[in-house]
């Protein structure tokens, strides 16, 4: 086990690696010039070179791709040209609020793609299943921006259900506590602010869920069909266990671990969908900031961002791996090394 955790790691530290090489590639192929972004647009021709020079991009590539890495071993992402602050001190402000709203899809994704792969599992060929599987195409195949736009349209600016875009009310502020609006309105004791960030947050969590919900009702009604037709389900029944034991306790229970894994790996892609949510719905976060950082020609807000989401889909990754190799005794004999088999006895 110890063997495959040291892989494990290693495979995560060549993953980041070729993370940080693609990245400083496509941002150098962008369209722009980031010295004259950083300079300003009324700067002289004087001023652009010194702001080259500053940045280093009259160095060679291979020159300013060291210098980038070695500082971004050192945890020194760089500086934003346009807030004139380290790149990641603006990603630590932001980040909070995509990941109170990542964790609000996932609940969203979890209370509602597992009942469905349930419900067509157990309901396999009829019309609930093609109903269920129908539901579940159109939330893959839609597009999250326009998901977003009719649901503003329609629960919001028709029914006034919801708020159309925003995280607060105008006027509304919260204390800054822990960077998270919902937890932080609820510590400030008010009802009313909770209420209104919750509110904000709905919309915005349904659409960055809704693709995901998909995937999830897909994983669970495969696993669950195989699990009802496995013989432990044939004798829970056959011993006088209640269908619903049979169906929760027995199916549901072997058939949540294949979930888990893409539970896992949804963490970090809709850490990356966030730039649609976000924009879509006026929301502070991450996908926001890189949006604007790359209209900008902001170089090192790009890098740092998407570094950023890439280790979040990499640390995750690595947990999902070692929480399967805790919960699955089979991963762990299947690591174990072969025992030699014992000698004959003599005869």
């Amino acid at each position: 086990m110890a063997r495959y955790v040291a892989r494990r790691l290693l495979l995560s530290g060549v993953v980041f690696f070729g993370l940080v090489v693609l990245a400083f590639v496509l941002v150098t192929v962008l369209p722009g010039d980031p010295a004259r972004a950083a300079a300003g647009r009324n700067a002289t021709a004087a001023q652009v070179a010194e702001a080259r020079e500053r940045l280093g991009l009259d160095d060679p590539v291979l020159v300013q791709f060291w210098h980038y890495l070695t500082n971004v071993l050192q945890g020194d992402l760089g500086n934003s040209v346009f807030t004139h602050r380290a790149v990641l001190a603006d990603i630590a402000d932001v980040l909070p609020s995509s990941l109170e709203l990542v964790a609000a899809a996932m609940l969203i994704n979890i209370v509602i793609g597992v009942p469905l792969g349930v419900l067509a599992a157990y309901r396999r060929g009829r019309t609930l299943d093609v109903m269920a599987r129908i539901v579940a195409l159109l939330g893959a195949t839609m597009p999250v921006f326009w998901l977003g736009l009719l649901l503003q349209l329609v629960l919001s600016s028709r029914l006034g259900l919801f708020p159309l875009y925003g995280q607060l009310g105008f006027g509304e502020r919260v204390p800054d506590i822990t960077g998270v609006i919902t937890i932080d309105a609820l510590l400030s004791g008010d009802p009313a602010l909770f209420s209104s960030a919750l509110a904000h947050l709905i919309l915005p969590a349904l659409t960055l869920a809704a693709s995901f919900i998909a995937v999830i009702a897909r994983t669970v009604r495969s696993s669950m069909i195989t699990s009802l037709d496995a013989d432990y389900v044939t004798l829970a029944r056959a011993t006088g266990a209640g269908e619903l034991r049979v169906v929760v306790r027995h199916a549901l229970r072997n058939a949540l671990v294949p979930m888990s894994t893409i539970l896992g790996m949804q963490l970090g892609w809709m850490l990356g969908v966030t730039v649609l949510v976000e924009s879509t719905f006026s929301r502070q976060g991450i996908g926001a900031y890189m949006v604007d950082a790359v209209l900008q020609n902001d170089l090192y807000a790009v890098i740092g961002s998407i570094l950023v989401i890439g280790v979040v889909f990499i640390v995750t990754n690595l947990v999902v791996d070692l929480v399967q190799l805790w919960i699955n005794p089979r991963l762990r004999d299947g690591l174990a090394p072969a025992r030699p088999a014992a000698p004959e006895a003599v005869r």
